[in-house]
């Protein structure tokens, strides 16, 4: 179908951006029997570590084949170089590679009956009977689509946002950058195929952290921060010199902005509602983002289907409401976490020596495998609190 004649007909939605946000809601939308334009720009690959847990496996019914590795631990470096070995009793977070995993997602919308087409936003605009036009440029000419509803799915920077919901050009970022490289070998420079690293250290990041995440042939290497004028690129360069990494062949550079928290409002009450970056929803502290975009995109989808069966745009609200009810106690949680043990390398000190307590690393894991707050353990977590007043008091040696 050309730019053209995409003006011959009414979608039920456009959902702008096809990264797992937007291909999760065009997907379920399509397997409602709605009529779906997925809308995305071409050759975008969004800098990630690749960690998808369990839950989302199970959820989403992703096949074994995408996952490149499957790491069964993680290793918390602090800033004097303390190592902390976080393993995960029988189980394993599965690694994907962003620019085959997000193609996957859009087929599968495809598959389902979305119509993908391939070009950039540029503006919402509404005829005199209140229909929206999805306008975009594409390589064939500028296009256009009539639709009833539009789910903004295009990143934290999101251009559907700024014009259609109020407050969304508030939103805070943390910028991350990575280099792709060719995995080294299995054991040289310390590098294990079966575990995420990271690093805790004020002078790679100073408010976030840097990790080494394998993804199979491949190995992510990054860093995050928020500060203006923090070098991003020296701080992966001397990560690489350090763990010896830096001869290893380089496949790709990729940077982004990386959203703090969620939007206080997701909608514009008419017919616009956001998934994603372009919500907020990724988690503090931890920066995982592909689970919570994956569940925000179907909340998105949901709130949609609501909209178009009942004609009541307050249902487009409902998607925050499910997604906050859902995740919003985890996300303040890791929010004061990162406010607090990252402020300082003391600080950070003593969050790695929290982190070799069997019960942390335990409930640590339960909590990121499942994607929800572990309350069968109550005597776990009273331990949990005295040992953290401890470290608090600088009662014990970090």
């Amino acid at each position: 179908m050309t730019a053209q004649n995409l003006t011959d007909k009414i979608f039920d939605a456009v959902v702008v951006g096809g990264g797992p946000a937007g291909a999760t809601a065009a997907e379920d939308l399509a397997r409602l029997g709605r009529s779906v334009l997925l809308l995305d720009k071409a050759g975008r690959i969004k800098p990630c570590g690749g960690a998808i847990p369990p839950r989302l496996i199970r959820e989403f019914a992703i096949p074994d084949y995408l996952l490149v590795a499957r790491a069964r631990s993680a290793r918390m470096i602090s800033p004097s170089e303390r190592r902390v070995d976080m393993p995960i009793d029988g189980g394993f977070v599965g690694m994907v590679d962003r620019e085959v995993f997000d193609e996957y997602l859009r087929d599968r919308a495809a598959l389902a009956g979305a119509e993908r087409r391939t070009g950039s936003f540029t503006a919402v605009t509404r005829d005199p009977g209140g229909v929206a036009t999805v306008r975009y440029a594409a390589a064939d000419g500028p296009g256009m689509a009539r639709t009833r509803a539009v789910i903004g799915a295009d990143g934290a920077v999101s251009a559907v946002a700024r014009q259609e919901v109020p407050g969304s050009d508030r939103m805070r970022c943390v910028f991350a950058y990575h280099e792709i490289v060719r995995s080294p070998r299995e054991g040289a420079a310390d590098f294990d195929g079966s575990r995420c690293d990271v690093f805790y250290q004020g002078r790679l990041s100073p408010d976030f952290y840097a990790w080494i995440f394998p993804h199979g042939d491949t190995t992510s290497i990054g860093t995050g921060s928020a500060r203006k004028g923090f070098a991003l690129r020296r701080s992966v360069g001397d990560l690489r010199v350090a763990t010896g990494l830096d001869a290893v062949e380089t496949i790709r550079r990729e940077g982004a902005p990386i959203p703090m928290k969620p939007l206080k409002r997701w909608d514009n009450g008419r017919d616009v509602v956001l998934a994603g970056d372009a919500a907020g929803v990724v988690a503090p502290a931890s920066g995982e983002g592909i689970y919570y975009a994956m569940a925000g995109g179907r909340f998105a989808a949901e709130a949609v289907e609501a909209f178009l069966s009942t004609g009541d745009a307050r249902a487009l609200a409902g998607a925050r409401k499910r997604f906050m009810k859902a995740h919003g106690r985890v996300f303040w949680i890791l929010g004061m976490m990162q406010h607090f043990w990252y402020s300082s390398d003391k600080r950070r000190e003593r969050f790695v020596g929290i982190c070799r307590d069997p019960d942390v690393q335990k409930l640590t894991w339960d909590a990121y495998m499942n994607k929800e707050l572990v309350r069968a353990k109550p005597a776990a977590h009273v331990r949990i609190f005295f040992k953290d007043l401890a470290h608090l008091l600088g009662v014990v040696r970090p």
